[in-house]
C-alpha cells in the first residue's frame, strides 16, 4: 500500500506544478516516481523469476525515458522515445517468457491494428519528417507489446498484466498529443497518472 500512496503523492505534486504553469520540481518528482516503481518491483519479487527480471529491465528503460522527456528539445525526446521503445520490447519479451496464447495475440493484434490506423492519421500531419519513421516504429512496437500482453493473459491469467500494458499504451497517446499536437493541463492530468500507475501495476505482477 505504501508504494501506491507514495505514487499518488508524487503525481499530485507533478500535476499541481504543471497546473501553476511551471515545471520547477519535475526534475525531482518524475525521477522519484520512476524510482518508486523500480523499488516496488524489486521488493515485490521481480528478480525472483526469469520473466520478472526481464520485466524489471523494461521498468529501468521506462525510467530512463522519463528522465529524457523532461528537457524540451527534439534530441532528448528522440532519446526518450528510443528508451521507451526498448522498454516495450523488454515487456513483450517478458510476456513471451511467461507464456502466451497465440490466438489471443492474433485477436488482440487485429483490434489494436484497427486502433493504430486512426492514431497514425491523427498524428501524422503534425509529425516532422525526421520523426516520422521513429514514431511509426514506436506505434508498431507498442501495439505488439499490448498484443503479447493479451497473449500472456490468455495463457496464464492475471488481468493486471493486460491492464498495466494497455494503460502504458494509452499514456503514450498522451505523450504523443503533448509533443506533436499541443500540450494542455487536461492532457497531463490523465496521461501522467495513467503512465506511472500502469508501471506500478506491471511492477506488482511478477
Amino acid at each position: 500500500m505504501a508504494y501506491w500512496l507514495v505514487m499518488l503523492a508524487l503525481n499530485a505534486g507533478l500535476l499541481a506544478d504543471h497546473y501553476r504553469g511551471g515545471s520547477k520540481t519535475e526534475w525531482l518528482l518524475k525521477p522519484a516516481a520512476a524510482i518508486t516503481f523500480i523499488v516496488a518491483a524489486w521488493r515485490w519479487g521481480a528478480l525472483d523469476t526469469t520473466w520478472g527480471t526481464v520485466l524489471f529491465v523494461g521498468l529501468l528503460l521506462a525510467a530512463g525515458g522519463d528522465v529524457l522527456l523532461i528537457p524540451k528539445d527534439r534530441r532528448a525526446f528522440l532519446g526518450g522515445l528510443v528508451s521507451f521503445l526498448l522498454g516495450h520490447v523488454a515487456y513483450a519479451v517478458a510476456f513471451v517468457v511467461r507464456g502466451i496464447d497465440w490466438l489471443w495475440v492474433a485477436g488482440a493484434t487485429v483490434v489494436l491494428g484497427v486502433i493504430a490506423v486512426p492514431v497514425l492519421r491523427w498524428l501524422w500531419p503534425n509529425v516532422e519528417p525526421p520523426m516520422q519513421k521513429p514514431v511509426a516504429a514506436y506505434i508498431v512496437v507498442i501495439t505488439a507489446m499490448v498484443a503479447v500482453a493479451a497473449g500472456t493473459f490468455g495463457a496464464r491469467g492475471n488481468p493486471w498484466i493486460l491492464l498495466g500494458a494497455f494503460g502504458f499504451y494509452l499514456s503514450d497517446l498522451s505523450v504523443a498529443k503533448g509533443r506533436f499536437i499541443g500540450q494542455t493541463f487536461l492532457n497531463r492530468a490523465w496521461g501522467l497518472p495513467l503512465y506511472f500507475f500502469s508501471q506500478l501495476i506491471l511492477a506488482s505482477t511478477p
